[in-house]
């Protein structure tokens, strides 16, 4: 999976890389190499809003394309709930397809079968 990290009034420092690096790698396995993950990091201007850092995510897959949003008050907060939205969903997407290969499969052998009288 390749991973790119952009920053909207934010220096993307290396512990914020690795932060989003080690929250990715139980996902790795979980998808094609050729996945993309763009992660957009940014810190709101306005004092009057709580949840200053905001963290987006996009992960493109082979049939869908994954997508988190979470503000918190601290930016490690926001990585880790991020990280963890987009690990809840790609379960979901993975389980998902699983299911959908077992039905066919299951439809198949009901179509060969003879017709019982």
């Amino acid at each position: 999976m390749r991973i790119e990290i952009r920053g909207r009034n934010v220096e993307i420092t290396d512990e914020l890389r690795r932060l989003v690096a080690l929250g990715m790698k139980p996902v790795d396995p979980q998808v094609p190499r050729e996945s993309r993950l763009e992660v957009v990091l940014r810190e709101e201007q306005n004092p009057a809003i709580g949840d200053r850092f905001v963290a987006e995510a996009n992960l493109r897959i082979k049939g869908a394309t994954l997508h988190a949003h979470e503000a918190t008050p601290e930016m490690s907060r926001t990585v880790h709930a991020l990280v963890e939205d987009i690990r809840r969903q790609v379960r979901k997407h993975v389980e998902k397809r699983r299911n959908r290969s077992k039905v066919r499969r299951v439809a198949a052998e009901m179509s060969q079968r003879p017709a019982a009288r």
